[in-house]
């Protein structure tokens, strides 16, 4: 259950690259899994600047409250606003319909600092 065109974060956050522009950000199946059933979603506004590794927003679920790093330094560019009444399907389409924003970053070449999908698993299995 991790797509192999995708990179991800130690965090378990994962990154579709824009192909230079925006980036596709949200958390990975393993992730939504240990969290369990997805009650809220705090993002930051379009426009925020965020830094890499640094918290940009929070993940409620009713198990606990989880902050979202930042994959990359860039800027938003846009956020899924369709998480403010269904924040649940980022339990069943985490890589889908469940992405949480897009960032334009400060390097593109950023995003291939991150982890393989071969890392990635890795890291979920040790």
């Amino acid at each position: 259950m991790i797509p192999e065109d995708l990179r991800y974060t130690a965090e378990h956050e994962w990154v579709a690259d824009g192909d230079g522009g925006a980036v596709r950000v949200g958390i990975t199946h393993f992730a939504q899994d240990a969290l369990g059933d997805i009650v809220f979603v705090q993002l930051p506004d379009e426009g925020a600047v965020v830094a890499a590794g640094e918290p940009l927003g929070e993940i409620e679920s009713t198990k606990s409250v989880s902050e979202i790093y930042a994959p990359i330094s860039g800027t938003v560019a846009a956020r899924n606003e369709a998480l403010g009444d269904t924040p649940e399907v980022i339990n069943t389409d985490p890589y889908g319909a469940g992405w949480l924003l897009e960032i334009t970053p400060d390097d593109p070449a950023a995003v291939g600092g991150l982890l393989t999908a071969g890392a990635y698993r890795e890291l979920t299995e040790s």
